[in-house]
């Protein structure tokens, strides 16, 4: 393999990179593409197909495992020339069936290779939770390795990542391929190992900076021309020799609307120190003056959007405030601008909601999985005005080196396919940003979760009764139950409740994360009782304890719905996996900040109209109401995820000196 043109990811990306989104005419004609494309019988074609990989079981069972082998490195060796003929993709997924049998155990069902092959077409697959997408994925994994340009399995954790690759290394292996994982701890060299592999485990966040990390690394070398020319004029490789990646060709992103959709708002950015005490002063003295200005007078808050617009009273009470303290205040604009920042922090950024405290430091919780992320910070002071506010020290803002986002790079790779629980809500986007089609995969067996409708509560105290109620009711019956909630505060204060009648439960969430694998492997217990934020929707089956599935099986409550519609899905499917019995509910308040950022009117309305309401609600028209709210969440949400694309292309066209991907 030759090093250089195997490492520049620049040159490969530079090759790769999708055009722009469209706009206009172009936009609607692209749109009815997606329309149409989504008619194509996909599913049925990949049914059919599986149902051919299935009847090739009985020539690959009556081999010899010597033979077997055989046939596993003349697989490879065809792959790697590219000389596969159209039923040969089948035979191979035949023969990974058969060594993932013999090596594992486990023999991938119809369903399980239809999904298969709705990955190797480049799709997304909707794959119901617990239905073994992890399995299906070795199958194009193998494939791609066959053909020695590496491939990326790409998940939301480091755990996920270790885990799937161990898991599925005796599968590779027998098949002639190497596999590792990549790790956030990880050195540069033992990375460059990881990638060399042909099938590498790693999360979208370690990847994405890998790669910005590397064109670093490269500096100015534009293509792969000049990247040989440096190597035979200085000898060192000009930067090609620290590089740890091997190229974009092929991924395999499990979870794909977590990470194409959920997280592709926010760039991954690589930033160094940028020390200035005159900037860490202003943000502690924005946060001193923010409580002297007042809402509806000095400034408007905006819910949707999470902005603060100040009127031309507050300006004018901002100039006198700042009066006298010299430095940035003196220019309006930047007063005006440290001002807002502060009063951002103050009315939408919440402990315990987007972020916590851990060892005297503000950590992000991410909205979608509940999870902490230590390294991250938010950009153009914010974090700095959570730091102020919450009276800790101050860190001065980063100088940025390299950025991009999620979306961007991801489109950027030869070939890209997913996975996930929930895809048909999100088909447009992935449509529209990605080129990618989705498929509907059948489940194995018959689904049996009891879909009840909402539960509507005009006061978040009776829905807090409320679910304590049904949490004692469904304990005492002797079924597992499970309760969702949007943050740390929920679950910590629908926790106080549950201590507080005596019911034991266990709590997941960023703050209590630790044994979080062990907790929800062991929520399916009889009477077991978990509570957790959506960190609990994702990577760990819930498997059924002895008697659970006579009583009825696991009961999912949503205290709470979220933004997406998805992440309720997602919820909702951790119970009735495989065939199991279950049943799923939410119950909603019209107090809920969903109401409150995206339908404020109509949410004022029913509350005025149900204000002498202390228990349930019977109303169809609330449950309508918020069903709109949800849609129209995810509309905004697709308008911001697009604005950050067109953010990229815009930098890109009119930046170029600084380089394509930085």
């Amino acid at each position: 393999m030759s090093t250089v043109p195997s490492t520049i990811w620049r040159m490969l990306a530079q090759r790769t990179a999708r055009k722009p989104l469209p706009r206009g005419l172009d936009a609607a004609w692209d749109a009815a593409g997606g329309a149409l494309a989504r008619l194509a019988p996909r599913r049925a074609r990949f049914l059919g197909e599986a149902a051919r990989v299935l009847a090739m079981e009985k020539e690959f069972a009556e081999l010899t495992e010597a033979r077997l082998r055989e046939q596993a490195g003349q697989m490879r060796e065809l792959f790697a020339r590219g000389r596969e003929r159209p039923d040969d993709r089948l035979r191979a997924f035949a023969m990974v069936r058969e060594v993932a049998s013999r090596q594992m155990g486990m023999r991938p069902f119809l369903e399980q290779v239809a999904c298969a092959l709705a990955l190797e077409a480049g799709c997304v697959a909707e794959m119901a939770t617990g239905e073994g997408k992890t399995l299906s994925a070795t199958m194009p994994a193998t494939i791609a390795g066959w053909r020695g340009r590496g491939c990326h399995v790409v998940t939301v954790n480091d755990y996920l990542a270790d885990r799937d690759a161990a898991w599925m290394a005796p599968v590779y292996r027998f098949c002639g391929l190497t596999v590792s994982a990549v790790q956030g701890p990880m050195a540069a060299p033992d990375r460059r190992h990881a990638y060399r592999c042909d099938i590498t485990y790693c999360t979208n966040k370690e990847i994405t900076a890998d790669y910005l990390r590397d064109r670093l690394a490269l500096g100015r070398l534009s293509n792969l021309s000049s990247a040989l020319l440096a190597r035979l004029v200085d000898g060192s490789g000009a930067g090609t020799d620290r590089l740890v990646g091997r190229g974009l060709h092929y991924a395999i992103i499990d979870e794909a609307d977590s990470v194409l959709i959920d997280e592709a708002v926010t760039p991954l950015i690589i930033s160094g120190d940028a020390p200035n005490a005159e900037q860490v002063e202003a943000y502690v003295q924005a946060a001193a003056l923010a409580p002297a200005l007042v809402e509806g007078r000095d400034y408007r808050l905006n819910q949707r959007y999470r902005e603060v617009d100040l009127t031309a009273e507050g300006r004018r009470r901002a100039e006198g405030l700042a009066a006298g303290l010299g430095g940035v205040w003196a220019g309006a604009r930047r007063r005006e601008e440290m001002v807002n920042q502060a009063l951002v922090a103050r009315h939408f950024y919440l402990l315990e909601k987007q972020y916590v405290i851990d060892e005297g430091k503000v950590v992000i919780v991410d909205d979608f999985t509940g999870r902490l992320m230590p390294d991250r910070t938010w950009r153009e002071g914010l974090h700095q005005a959570i730091e102020a506010k919450e009276r800790l020290t101050v860190n001065p803002p980063k100088d940025t080196f390299a950025r991009i986002s999620f979306q961007r790079f991801f489109r950027m790779y030869r070939k890209l396919s997913g996975m996930t629980g929930t895809a048909a809500e999100a088909w447009r986007e992935f449509w529209q940003i990605y080129h990618l089609p989705t498929v509907v995969i059948p489940t194995h067996r018959p689904i049996r979760r009891v879909h009840l409708p909402d539960r509507v509560f005009a006061t978040d105290e009776a829905r807090s009764r409320a679910v304590v109620e049904e949490v004692a009711r469904m304990h005492q019956a002797g079924r597992p139950v499970l309760v969702g909630t949007r943050n740390v505060r929920a679950s910590e204060n629908l926790s106080a409740l549950l201590t507080a009648v005596g019911l034991e439960h266990a709590v997941l969430n960023a703050v209590r994360h630790r044994e979080e694998a062990q907790v929800v492997a062991g929520a399916g217990a009889a009477g077991r009782v978990t509570v957790a934020t959506n960190m609990a929707g994702r990577g760990t089956d819930i498997k059924l304890g002895r008697d659970v599935a006579e009583a009825g099986g696991l009961h999912v409550i949503a205290a709470e719905r979220n933004d997406s519609a998805r992440v309720d899905r997602q919820l909702f499917g951790r119970s009735g996996r495989q065939g199991d019995p279950g049943s799923a509910v939410a119950m909603v308040s019209l107090t809920d900040e969903l109401l409150a950022r995206y339908a404020p009117r109509l949410g004022g309305l029913l509350r005025r109209r149900y204000a002498a309401a202390d228990g349930e609600i019977d109303s169809a028209s609330a449950r309508r109401v918020i069903d709109a709210a949800q849609r129209r969440s995810g509309r905004v949400a697709l308008r911001q995820r697009k604005d950050v694309l067109r953010t990229d292309d815009w930098l890109d066209e009119y930046l170029g000196f600084a380089g394509r991907e930085t």
